[in-house]
């Protein structure tokens, strides 16, 4: 049987016993009856040490951590690395945001939060858990060589996590770390999709797109951008140097499954 919002157990982590009340009585209206609440980030870990959550949704700050700070954990454990994230949270700085962007998360939700957005985020999760191989004409999925370039080690194992859900294989998928590295993965092998950051150290990923586009001996390569970049002018720049799709982080996996399968069947 598909897996199904019904059929999710989520970990939440809010210290206001108010608000606590509030997100869990929103979530038993979206039809979650798993739910278990707790208020710091070290009662998180050890909730997920003993049962694993399908999602794990979190303000930004506890007593003992930061939101930031337990995705981190979160990604760096191997066990706890592939669990879905939702933040639920009044903050709006750039700089305590982009973190979370960049650990990849499911969704991020502002206080307060509509129904539509959460239902959204939850049906994100479940395309998540079970996102279905990717429906290719014209290659194999098992069989695709991925180069996913990103500054973020967070990033780059939360896109693995999604892709591999779709059917790549571990083994095909290529890490870089700039656009520097990536070209030099890149004259080394042939690759049928590269999935790039926009901004990086040493080399863009606009910079890179280009002199794949100009300068490679593979110029026809579709080229995925998930970025968090929101200026419009920079974004344009993308389009020009002949990007094939841009995704915004956060990204739902249904998304990403759509854009890859529509840039990868032309």
């Amino acid at each position: 049987m598909p897996f199904n919002i019904s059929d999710l157990y989520i970990l939440l982590i809010e210290p206001s016993t108010t608000q606590r009340k509030f997100i869990i009585q929103h979530l038993e209206e979206a039809g979650i009856g798993s739910i278990t609440g707790v208020v710091s980030g070290e009662e998180a870990l050890e909730s997920m040490a003993n049962d694993l959550p399908d999602l794990v949704v979190s303000t930004m700050y506890f007593s003992d951590m930061t939101g930031i700070e337990l995705v981190t954990k979160m990604r760096e454990d191997p066990t706890t690395e592939a669990i879905p994230f939702m933040l639920i949270s009044s903050e709006s700085s750039f700089r305590m945001l982009e973190p979370i962007r960049q650990a990849g998360v499911i969704a991020m939700l502002p206080k307060p939060f509509t129904n539509e957005d959460l239902n959204r985020a939850l049906l994100a999760t479940v395309a998540y858990i079970e996102p279905g191989e990717l429906d290719l004409e014209l290659y194999e999925v098992e069989n695709l060589n991925v180069l996913v370039v990103d500054d973020s080690n967070l990033a780059r194992k939360y896109i693995c996590n999604v892709i591999t859900e779709m059917g790549i294989l571990r083994d095909n998928i290529v890490l870089a770390e700039d656009g520097k590295d990536a070209l030099s993965k890149f004259s080394e092998q042939e690759f049928d999709l590269v999935i790039t950051d926009l901004n990086m150290p040493i080399m863009d990923g606009n910079e890179l797109i280009e002199h794949i586009r100009n300068e490679s001996a593979h110029p026809y390569v579709p080229i995925m951008m998930v970025t968090s970049e929101s200026d419009n002018a920079r974004l344009e720049h993308v389009q020009q140097a002949g990007v094939s799709a841009i995704c915004d982080k956060p990204f739902e996996p249904a998304h990403v499954k759509q854009l890859l399968a529509s840039i990868m069947n032309h």
